[in-house]
């Protein structure tokens, strides 16, 4: 059979309308006093999050999720509306506001999960889904200390919500409140594989080393200022004249790749140009990592919606009902118009009856099964929500 997250019941596309959510949440979980909500809302839309609070708070229901800067429908990006993906039982999950103040926020987050350990999920081992503030500068090694303290006692997934105007919004809430600087955590259970992460990225022959740098900003590149040397390398492989001017149109097309011991790349989009020359990226890049100058793919080059209906589903697998997607939004940024082309070609190979999710500002997870979590950009996490 196919796996999906922990015998949830089916998402559900509501307008944010009091009649229209109260309806869904009667259908859905009217008998269901331990239920819950999982909701993904729209930038466009944030206005409209206490009256989703104060629907659930009604019905004694629990509610956490995310604000992103658009949602996935189908084969489209839309900015009205909210995904409201209900559970029966709500699974355990922790919210920790204000990360980054006070200890450490890595002992915050592995001192929320084995809190909300303590009872078995369904003797299952689960499934870590992080949520995590997009202007959090420190997601990478975040993860990296919180593998550090669980290890495999859990399985590692999520995205990053916020505004795609990478200016600090509150974007994770619950019931009651909305925060910035936080994490939100949700322990699913279920197999490990219901979420996979893919990219399609091709790997240049040149690399280069991040000689300086400093949390999300590569300062220089092989002992030179990084935007020199990230022109040169633009100039003479993909003929490209970058400028200060012109510096966010070209970047985004012509992400950083970390290289991995492992052979694998893990994307980093520069978003920005300091005035001292450095590429701000979204995610950290450790000092002295080997580097590569990404040609971002073109829709569907390298199997990318391919691989992960093949991840997703597995050989002699049944069909999803419904796909869940986490699309980049530098990955949309590059693509333009195509980005809705590969949409319908994932939801296409995967067979899925209806696809839903959100726009996201930076991927968690790992390319091999139960692998060391990483934080990418410009890739694609998707789930099978439910079976037929």
């Amino acid at each position: 059979m196919i796996v999906g997250i922990g015998q949830n019941l089916p998402m559900h596309y509501v307008v944010l309308e009091a009649q229209a959510i109260s309806a869904c949440l009667q259908a859905c979980l009217a008998d269901a006093p331990a239920g819950g909500v999982v909701a993904l809302l729209p930038e466009a839309e944030k206005q409209h999050l206490p009256l989703l609070q104060s629907l659930c708070k009604a019905r004694g229901l629990a509610l956490v999720g995310g604000i992103f800067p658009a949602l996935v429908q189908g084969q489209a990006f839309i900015y009205r509306g909210v995904w409201l993906l209900p559970y029966r039982q709500m699974p355990p999950f922790f919210l920790v506001p204000a990360l980054n103040q006070g200890p450490s926020g890595a002992e915050k987050i592995v001192g929320a999960v084995r809190r909300a350990l303590s009872p078995a999920v369904n003797g299952e081992k689960p499934l870590l889904f992080l949520m995590c503030d997009s202007m959090l500068p420190n997601i990478a090694s975040l993860l990296d200390e919180v593998y550090l303290a669980l290890s495999n006692r859990v399985d590692y997934a999520g995205v990053n919500a916020g505004s795609e105007s990478f200016q600090p919004m509150p974007c994770l809430f619950d019931a009651e409140q909305v925060y910035a600087d936080a994490v939100l955590g949700l322990l699913l259970p279920g197999e490990a594989s219901a979420f996979q992460i893919e990219h399609g990225f091709a790997l240049p022959d040149h690399a280069l080393t991040a000689t300086s740098t400093h949390g999300n900003c590569i300062d220089m590149i092989d002992w030179r200022p990084a935007f020199e040397a990230y022109r040169e390398i633009l100039e003479q492989e993909y003929g490209v004249t970058l400028t200060a001017e012109n510096f966010y149109q070209h970047a985004v097309h012509f992400p950083i790749g970390i290289l991995r011991a492992s052979g694998d790349v893990v994307v980093r989009i520069p978003v920005a140009l300091t005035p001292e020359g450095a590429l701000f990226c979204v995610g950290e890049i450790p000092e002295n990592a080997m580097l590569v100058v990404l040609r971002a793919p073109d829709a569907g080059a390298g199997d990318c919606p391919q691989k992960l209906a093949d991840k997703l589903r597995g050989a002699g697998q049944a069909r999803p009902a419904q796909l869940l997607t986490f699309y980049c939004a530098g990955r949309r940024l590059h693509l333009g118009a195509a980005a809705t082309q590969e949409l319908g070609q994932l939801l296409a190979a995967s067979g899925a009856q209806t696809q839903g999710g959100a726009l996201s500002l930076g991927e968690i997870g790992s390319v091999t099964p139960r692998g060391y979590p990483m934080f990418h950009n410009a890739a694609l996490v998707c789930a099978n929500w439910s079976a037929p």
